[in-house]
């Protein structure tokens, strides 16, 4: 496997990262105006360079400017509470992954790739419809027919909870504090909204994570 990380920076993708290193070429990160960007970006950029891994960080502006999310600059409040579908729905950016997905398979095809990886998580399946299972099956599909070079979607978190995929980082000795989750993209984590709480519990029992709460 030759393959490109859609990488964000977050506890995930950041897993995703370090466990499959030596069959990553290319991590590529989207700018797409989200609140926590900045502090994403900056974690991606630093465990990139950490192991030595290509990086790219591609401005996605039209999605600040015309989406509607609470997630974006452009949006509403982040609301606090737990990671459930009734109470994160407002940050949902429509479309994201498909429209990383499709991105990541050109430049995969570009540049003599044959797999695109995604660090979604069962955990994210009520919530975001382009992180369930039939969507990535879906996706992957689509771009081995619409590449040359037959592009493959491979998600190897899709089934397994976030707390599964932190202990799996733990085995691998992953420095969590290199790692950002917060929606509000505060200087330190809010320790309130749903994607705080949810790295809470994911990270219980070895959290180097710094909250306001």
């Amino acid at each position: 496997m030759k393959a490109i990380l859609i990488y964000s920076g977050g506890l995930d993708s950041t897993t995703l990262l370090y466990e499959y290193k030596d069959e990553i070429s290319l991590a590529v990160t989207f700018d797409y105006g989200a609140k926590h960007g900045a502090r994403e970006i900056e974690c991606a950029k630093y465990n990139c360079n950490k192991l030595g891994i290509k990086h790219l960080i591609i401005p996605l502006d039209f999605m600040g400017k015309y989406f509607r999310s609470n997630l974006l600059e452009s949006g509403g409040e982040i609301p606090e509470g737990n990671y459930d579908e009734e109470n994160m729905r407002s940050t949902v950016v429509p479309f994201r992954n498909g429209i990383m997905l499709a991105v990541a398979a050109g430049l995969a095809e570009s540049y003599d790739l044959d797999t695109v990886l995604l660090a979604n998580h069962s955990g994210d399946h009520s919530i975001y419809p382009d992180c369930r299972p039939s969507f990535i099956e879906a996706f992957d599909s689509a771009t081995k027919e619409g590449t040359y070079n037959g592009v493959r979607v491979v998600s190897p978190y899709c089934n397994i909870t976030k707390r599964d995929i932190a202990l799996r980082g733990r085995e691998l000795g992953i420095d969590y504090s290199k790692t950002y989750s917060c929606y509000k993209g505060g200087e330190v984590h809010c320790g309130c909204c749903g994607t705080c709480r949810e790295r809470k519990e994911a990270l219980e029992g070895f959290d180097p994570t710094v909250y306001e709460k």
